[in-house]
Parts: C-alpha cells; structure tokens; sequence
C-alpha cells in the first residue's frame, strides 16, 4: 500500500510516472490529415495524432498528457471530443514515439516544440490548450506568451506552479517512509530527473489576459492517505489549483467528484463539457 501511495503521489506532484494507423509521408498537409505520423519540429521527429473535423473560425484543440504518458492514453477521450471538435495530441521529447531530449531542457525549450507543432496542425487556427497535470502546466506556462494564438485553455487537475516550494513545506527531510520517498522523487524530477530531462522550477502565474479557463481538480482525496502528510499535501494542491485562476480574468475552478488524478479517465464526461464550453465562447 505504501509503495502505491507513494507512486501515485509522485504521478500528481510533479506528473511522474517515470489511435489510429502510422502514416510514414507528410505531403498531405498537417491542419487537415487524421491519424498518427511523425513530424519535424527543432530537429525532432515528434509523433503527432489528429482527428476531427474544424468548421472555419472554429479552434482546434490541442491536448497535453502529464509527465511519463505518451497520447496513446488520451487516445479515447480524443475520439469523443473529436465529435464535435478538430482534436491534436503530441508525444514530448522524452514521451512515446517522439524523439529523445539530448540533454536538459527548460519550459521554454519544450515551448518551442509546441510551437512547432501548432504551426504544423493548426496553421493559423486559434488554439485551446487542454492540459492534465504536467501538461497542464506547460500550457499554463505557455499561453501568457502566445495570447495571438492560445485563445483558451483548460486545465485538469495540472501540476502546482510551486510544486518544489509545496513538497519542501510539508513533507520535511526528517520524514519517515513512504513521505520521504515521495519527497525525494518529487523534488528529484523537478530538477530534470524525469524522462523528458525537463527542469520545472517554481514559478509565479503570469496572465493570459482574459482568454476562458477551465480548471478542474481531483475530487477523491487519495493524497490524503500519504500518512502523516496527506491532508496538508491536499490543502497545498487546493492552492496550487488557485493560483492557476490567476492566468486569466475569465477563470473558473471546479471539482470532479468520483475522479482522481486522471480526470479524463476517471470523469471523461467533465472534463469533454469543460473543452466544449470553452470552444464555444472561443468561437462565440
């Protein structure tokens, strides 16, 4: 039990955890092909997934996995919006089929390889960021920067902007297993120690003007069977879903009852009405 507790612990903090056919050419352009291929982007073979249809003016959504899951596990929910909406998921440098990050790399190296993908998948398309957990934070990060392009954003249960900060105060280094473990893993992997050799250091919530959020955050409470820890690692990641409203003037934070961390395994049907409702006012 305290080897699961600690794992999926690490999986929220910090996004750790340590559909369609292949098609090899990229004549057909990517803003209109649907299935999964690999592109170029910064020198990188970047494995893409697209599926669904955009009407003119509509955005296209593009979704962003936590740390250590490539988009084979948000091939399901991709489908479903993918109904109504024009839908791309990516592998990350580090992340399924993409290639492997040469060396550490910062949040602004990984925005770049999202911008490469956004030139390629949505042209000049307006864009809605659907992030879980450490996608999440990356969008969240990004879109401040991109406001001509990211024109909403929705957030599921995404990684704390103080992660480091959040861990450090309420687990102490005198703490005893499985805390300690948990503590050690999380601070290890903010300083690049994870598959995509990402270093995610702490940082304040710039805004994205008043573009529509949706943020939506665990409703189990299952860090809270960390013991001797749990209800302050669950107060801390409360806060840390706050602060992300700070991103936009038009922002709203909502819980999902029965879900854990994967809100889009768990509650598929909250989480497809958050995107639906923000491309919606998006296209309003």
């Amino acid at each position: 039990m305290a080897r699961r507790i600690t794992v999926t612990a690490v999986t929220a903090l910090c996004c750790v955890a340590l559909g369609a056919g292949l098609v090899a050419c990229e004549e057909v352009p990517e803003e209109a092909f649907s299935g999964t291929r690999k592109i170029s982007v910064e020198g990188h073979s970047v494995n893409v997934s697209c599926s669904g249809d955009a009407a003119d003016g509509e955005p296209v959504v593009v979704m962003m996995t936590g740390l250590g899951d490539d988009l084979t596990k948000m091939s399901g929910f991709q489908k479903t919006v993918s109904e109504e909406n024009r839908v791309c998921s990516f592998d990350r440098l580090g992340q399924g089929a993409s290639d492997k990050p040469a060396g550490p790399r910062t949040v602004a190296d990984g925005g770049k390889v999202l911008t490469g993908v956004l030139d390629r998948v949505a042209g000049d398309r307006p864009v809605v960021l659907a992030g879980h957990s450490l996608g999440g934070l990356l969008a969240a990060r990004y879109a401040p920067d991109h406001q001509d392009r990211v024109k909403g954003l929705v957030l599921m249960d995404a990684t704390s902007p103080t992660t480091t900060a959040d861990i450090s105060k309420v687990i102490p280094e005198s703490a005893e297993a499985p805390a300690d473990e948990l503590r050690a893993q999380t601070l290890a992997v903010n300083k690049g120690e994870n598959p995509e050799m990402l270093l995610l250091p702490d940082g304040p919530v710039r805004t994205a003007g008043d573009i529509p959020v949706e943020a939506i955050q665990h409703g189990v409470r299952y860090l809270g069977e960390v013991p001797t820890y749990g209800e302050d690692l669950e107060r801390v990641w409360t806060e840390g879903q706050h602060q992300w409203l700070g991103i936009s003037t038009d922002s709203e934070l909502s819980t999902a009852e029965k879900s854990a961390h994967d809100i889009y395994v768990d509650r598929p049907d909250l989480a497809v009405a958050a995107i639906r409702s923000v491309t919606a006012r998006v296209t309003g």
